[in-house]
């Protein structure tokens, strides 16, 4: 699970960020005051499934437990959340890292 970080100036900024992304598949967890947290689930390529369950199907039936094994990684482990916030620095002080919108498109429409 890859948690991404964008930078927001106000509560209005996150609505538009948060907008932005719904179009793109994310939906919102949880939202406070001072952040959204956004996700988009995975299932994985539907050409991969495929070819697993023909696998499956026809040579070993084994290969279902592949095809299960891939979908719980990419829904527990590929699935991008975004964190979208005001603050500028962690719990300790530290400067947060911000992403950039590409890094998370990209991310979320990777085909593995």
């Amino acid at each position: 699970m890859s948690l991404f970080v964008l930078p927001a100036d106000n509560s209005k900024d996150m609505e538009n960020i948060s907008v932005e992304l719904s179009q793109n598949k994310f939906k919102i967890i949880e939202q406070q005051d001072n952040f959204i947290l956004m996700k988009r689930k995975r299932y994985g390529n539907v050409l991969v499934h495929a070819v697993i369950l023909v696998i499956a199907l026809f040579f070993f039936s084994l290969a279902i437990f592949v095809n299960v094994v891939y979908l719980a990684y990419s829904l527990l482990w590929a699935s991008p959340n975004v964190l979208i916030t005001t603050e500028k620095v962690d719990d300790e002080g530290n400067p947060l890292e911000f992403n950039s919108m590409d890094e998370i498109l990209d991310k979320a429409t990777a085909i593995l």
